[in-house]
């Protein structure tokens, strides 16, 4: 995810730092000295990672600003851990941030997710000796848990401040490599973003889960079949090369620009598979599934940025058996070959997909939704509308009036029989003296079968239970048929 770095560069920074056999250093030289570091490493190994920099003492100022926007984003905050004294210092920040107006509120919890590294130019018995420690806890605390405080291990160096810039690049900045596989073709690969450890569900699973570094294509599949599948994550996929010794090229820092030139070209002319699989794919018009994990599936396909460049890409499923329900279990996916007939036919004019579902989904069912209060005036309206043109819409009326007193038990809203009701018995009482005499005994039994049902008396509340007409002297009967 792209990087925010904050830099503190109050008067606190400048105080001296003496290293023997050296010149005099500054804390902010230390910090400087590992935000180079840090740098160097995403210029080498995240070439696509976005880093915008900030500097800030009581004042800040936005040096090098994102080129564009993100919802997901990673802070490191580089200080001494000094709070500062009185207000606007983050000690009384803290203290206060209770108090403040939601238009002057605490920047934590950030309004978006993201991960708080907090980087500080002191060693663990500085913190310790006041309660600075406590204070960047609390931020860590309050940005939900996310993220990690790193202190320098013994005296304030050169050497330890690109130990402790080590481990943030470790834990966070390091670049996943692995091995994409088809048969006997295989091609060392870059996945952009990291992907990120997913946990299924924290009460039934809660170890997360890890993709592993040996992608093995398992098929191929035209993308009409699949669609737009929802995903966990997307990620570009990178063909990179290995050195001499079989070794992991860009966990170091490259000295000379024109050797790492030189190799990037040679590695230029060099077959790879990974992108001989991404102009196939965008070709034929396809996309290979790769098996991510036990019971887990992604899949790589080219995408455009634009109408001369386009990139392979990788999206992750949900982990499970079935993740596509149109496609059915991915372990009963096939080869044409093993079919006893083409399923695509033999013009390839159609596809067995979607695969129809064993049971009929309550989605596909005609049920009545409401999401939007228009959606349940419009059905209240039209019982209206048939009301008053009784007894020539009866069966209309009828039809209507059941289908909404269903979806009114389904959902529990006993109140809106109730008012139904009402609404039917101020409509006989508007009746005209020309109207025919068989709307006003409807419109009142059906009042009276409404207040019945909201009422919660189980005779009248069945769901399969439907309101008929009654039987009058002007229909040939004097029953009231249930």
């Amino acid at each position: 995810m792209p990087t925010v770095v904050v830099m503190d560069v109050s008067l606190s920074m400048t105080r001296p730092v003496s290293i023997e056999g050296s010149e005099e250093y500054q804390r902010k030289h230390l910090a400087a000295h590992g935000l180079t570091m840090l740098f160097e490493h995403m210029a080498t190994n995240y070439k696509l990672e976005f880093t915008a920099l900030v500097v800030f003492s009581s004042l800040w100022e936005l040096m090098v600003p994102f080129t564009r926007d993100y919802n997901t984003l990673q802070v490191v905050l580089v200080t001494d851990g000094c709070l500062g004294i009185g207000r606007g210092s983050l000690r009384h920040s803290l203290a206060t941030q209770n108090q403040r107006s939601d238009s002057n509120r605490f920047p934590l919890p950030f309004p978006f997710p993201s991960k708080l590294y907090i980087m500080c130019m002191a060693n663990l018995e500085e913190l310790q000796s006041s309660d600075s420690l406590d204070c960047l806890e609390q931020l860590i605390d309050l940005n939900n848990g996310e993220g990690q405080i790193f202190t320098i291990d013994g005296p304030l160096c050169l050497k330890n401040v690109q130990s402790m810039f080590g481990k943030l690049i470790d834990l966070a900045y390091t670049p996943f490599h692995a091995v994409l596989k088809c048969g006997h073709l295989t091609s060392d690969v870059q996945v952009f973003p990291r992907p990120e450890p997913f946990i299924i569900d924290e009460e039934i699973d809660p170890i997360p889960k890890v993709i592993n570094t040996d992608l093995e294509i398992v098929g191929f599949i035209d993308i009409a079949d699949i669609s737009s599948p929802p995903v966990l994550s997307r990620h570009l996929v990178l063909p990179i090369a290995l050195n001499k010794e079989g070794d992991e090229v860009g966990t170091g820092i490259t000295d000379d620009n024109e050797d790492e030139n030189s190799a990037n070209q040679i590695a230029g002319k060099i077959p790879n598979f990974c992108v001989l699989l991404h102009g196939s794919l965008k070709v034929e018009g396809m996309v290979a599934i790769v098996q991510l994990g036990p019971e887990w599936h992604g899949m790589l396909y080219s995408q455009a940025d634009s109408k001369k460049k386009s990139n392979l890409m990788m999206s992750l499923f949900e982990p499970g058996p079935e993740p596509l329900p149109w496609l059915g279990k991915m372990a009963q996916l096939g080869p044409i070959s093993d079919a006893k007939e083409n399923p695509y036919g033999e013009d390839d004019n159609k596809s067995p997909f979607p695969l129809q579902p064993k049971n009929k989904r309550s989605y596909a069912q005609n049920v009545t939704v409401w999401i939007k209060p228009s959606g349940l005036q419009t059905d209240v309206q039209k019982i209206l509308r048939n009301a008053r043109k009784l007894p020539e819409k009866t069966q209309t009326f009828y039809k209507e009036l059941n289908r909404l007193r269903k979806a009114a038990l389904a959902f529990g809203f006993l109140d809106l029989l109730k008012g139904v009701a009402d609404m039917l018995e101020r409509e006989c009482t508007l009746l005209p003296d020309t109207a025919h005499p068989d709307a006003a005994f409807q419109l009142s039994h059906a009042a009276r079968q409404l207040k019945l049902a909201s009422t919660g008396t189980s005779d009248y509340t069945a769901y399969d239970h439907n309101i008929t007409p009654l039987q009058t002297d002007f229909s040939g009967s004097s029953t009231e048929r249930m």
